[in-house]
């Protein structure tokens, strides 16, 4: 598809629908042609609206990393998009669904990553990321999606900003060359039950190999990891349904824990 005048129409239909809590229809639905890097745009053009509203980036993420999630959302590769301060909110806190404009959210477990270098692909290693981290933490990344019901293309993914909705990180920050990441057990529970289980190898084989993904698909378009940066890695486990009134817990082994709750 050559024609890319519809990607300022669609990353503003996005942006509105995220103010307004409201879903769309697939964007695949009326641009089947849509291409993954058109989507990206797309989701360019939103953040660039998130931005001019008061909204400052300050990280990345990657999701749809592994099988579980894969196969739950019929998404049969990673998405990525950006991390802006107002999605973030203290580890324990209670999120008003209403306040943070979250739809149709899910909850995941996954592992955080703070970077102390910069990092620019291509050619980034697991390695290189490992080196360039300052600390891990455990992590509750709460996607929500504006595709309605989550009928969701890699594309629609894509564009909507990796269906990020808000994220919390636990508060006990671990050097990552200190263990085993890729052998990290997650328990994870929703109120007070086990809600999912998962290991750090789920996420492409080791979380940082899931980073390295993501900084070398970023540095395809010109776009570098900064110093300071947090990277979420992808969950660990199946996505579980949130509504108001859920708690999640959640605990790493050698990383500590997190939660969080929420409310209408």
């Amino acid at each position: 598809m050559s024609d890319t005048s519809f990607i300022p129409t669609q990353g503003q239909r996005l942006y509105d629908a995220l103010r307004s809590a409201k879903t769309l229809a697939p964007l695949t639905d009326s641009h089947p042609e849509m291409t993954v890097e058109q989507a990206y745009h797309i989701s360019l053009h939103m953040l660039r609206l998130r931005e001019a509203a008061g909204e400052r980036v300050i990280g990345k993420k990657i999701g749809v990393t592994s099988k579980p999630v894969q196969d739950m959302l019929n998404v049969h590769q990673p998405d990525f998009g950006f991390l802006t301060d107002s999605m973030q909110y203290e580890d324990g806190a209670t999120v008003s669904l209403k306040k943070a404009g979250l739809i149709q959210p899910k909850a995941e477990g996954e592992i955080a990553f703070m970077l102390k270098k910069d990092l620019q692909g291509p050619g980034v290693t697991r390695e290189d990321v490992l080196a360039a981290t300052e600390w891990v933490a455990p992590c509750f990344e709460i996607v929500d999606s504006r595709i309605d019901d989550w009928k969701i293309r890699i594309q629609d993914t894509v564009a909507d900003n990796a269906s990020c909705g808000v994220f919390v990180i636990g508060r006990q920050h671990t050097d990552p060359r200190s263990l085993d990441l890729a052998a990290a057990a997650m328990q994870m529970s929703k109120n007070g039950q086990p809600a999912g289980t998962g290991l750090g190898s789920a996420v492409q084989g080791h979380p940082a190999e899931a980073v390295a993904w993501l900084a070398n698909t970023l540095g395809a378009f010109g776009i570098p990891f900064k110093a300071g940066e947090v990277i979420l890695s992808g969950s660990l486990a199946p996505l579980v349904p949130a509504v108001a009134g859920d708690r999640f817990e959640m605990a790493i082994t050698g990383l500590g824990s997190c939660s969080i709750q929420f409310t209408e």
